[in-house]
């Protein structure tokens, strides 16, 4: 089945949405993060600890299965869910991130994107065809278009450019589209030109996509620029659809975005902090190898209900992750993980008790130690 989205209520003072998702593996509602499975795995996390962290969707990246194991041998296994034993929805990105970042500027033409492989250097050649056909072999819940992703700052003439070959390669992408178990999203571009977003959101809608995400966020610019991305396109997309922010997992990123309208998020954040020792909590990032908490034998954060915290004090993580005990970065990343996914849990309630902004205020007031944050740099996540 294609997935629907149903519009339970909209916070009487934002954008913010209540919403759910009917998929092949239940129903699941709205905000949302997704862990992100960039090799058909979320790095050292096994699938049953997923569902005890209550995640929903989690993201696989087209690229990285394209070149290992392949597309072919994962469909020869049944599917990613069968290949990595997870019995819930999946959503597969286009491989669109981590090629633009190996092309050169001459290498993107009409036809597609030339680069070479990051592993041995192979020429490669990535059209909207072939990033739909791969998708569809992999036979994830929800597919995306391959389009462009530009940095920033762009010039206008460049970005508008830009634009049109995103919509030239969505219609093509969706015109060799056929795995009627997968829908399929379209990405709205545009830098931060509000016209060019507002274009391609409506072109884009006129392709009637299965749902739609925004592109090309956190490549650079600070973060009142990146909130002003978001409100440019979500403001010109249906709103029976979902909407996807891309890469985004910073916790005042997802409340932000919540309150302009956006629906899912996924980032590798959570899991790569985690591996350098550093954890989420309430009153903003702490370095566990940091001397400070050799002693300390309290959780990384009280009242959390992760297994971490319910199990284990920052002493013995601080141990595990200063010895290079595997476990340590284990333990950090199902904390993170599970500390997006209850934000997403609060923000829900938040929308239902129309006071998302009040909410917003006070985690600001806690997490930050400057009042400065809109002015810091975005910067774009890939495991």
């Amino acid at each position: 089945m294609k997935i629907k989205y149903n519009l339970l209520k909209k916070e009487n003072s934002t954008e913010a949405r209540l919403g759910t998702i009917e998929t092949n593996y239940g129903t699941y509602e709205t905000p949302m993060f997704m862990p992100v499975g960039t090799r058909a795995t979320v790095k050292g996390i096994s699938p049953n600890e997923l569902l005890d962290m209550h995640a929903g969707i989690i993201l696989a990246n087209t690229y990285h299965l394209w070149l290992r194991p392949g597309e072919d041998l994962v469909s020869k296994a049944g599917g990613l869910h069968q290949f990595m034993g997870w019995n819930g929805p999946i959503l597969t990105d286009s491989g669109g991130f981590q090629v633009f970042s190996l092309a050169r500027p001459k290498d993107i033409t009409e036809e597609g994107v030339k680069f070479k492989s990051h592993i041995d250097g192979t020429k490669l050649l990535l059209t909207p065809e072939k990033s739909i056909e791969i998708q569809n072999k992999l036979d994830s819940d929800i597919a995306m278009s391959f389009d462009e992703c530009i940095s920033y700052p762009a010039e206008y003439n460049y970005v508008k450019d830009s634009v049109e070959r995103t919509l030239r390669w969505a219609k093509r992408g969706k015109d060799v589209f056929n795995n009627e178990r997968q829908s399929l999203f379209g990405i709205v571009q545009g830098s931060d030109y509000e016209d060019l977003r507002r274009h391609c959101a409506e072109e884009l809608s006129k392709m009637n996509f299965d749902g739609y995400s925004i592109g090309g966020t956190s490549v650079g610019e600070n973060k009142e620029t990146m909130y002003k991305m978001v409100e440019y396109s979500t403001k010109y997309l249906p709103k029976d659809k979902v909407r996807y922010l891309m890469g985004v997992g910073d916790p005042i990123d997802i409340i932000e975005g919540v309150i302009r309208g956006i629906d899912i998020f996924d980032c590798v954040l959570p899991t790569r902090i985690a591996r350098h020792g550093n954890a989420f909590t309430k009153y903003g990032k702490i370095n566990l190898k940091n001397a400070k908490f050799k002693e300390d034998f309290t959780p990384i954060e009280e009242n959390c209900d992760c297994y971490a915290c319910k199990n284990f004090t920052k002493a013995y993580i601080r141990h595990l992750v200063t010895t290079d005990e595997m476990l340590g970065s284990r333990l950090l990343s199902i904390h993170n993980l599970r500390f997006l996914i209850r934000l997403t849990e609060d923000l829900r309630n938040c929308i239902k008790n129309d006071n998302i902004l009040e909410y917003r205020d006070n985690f600001i007031k806690n997490y930050y130690k400057d009042t400065d944050y809109l002015h810091k740099k975005t910067k774009g996540q890939d495991d």
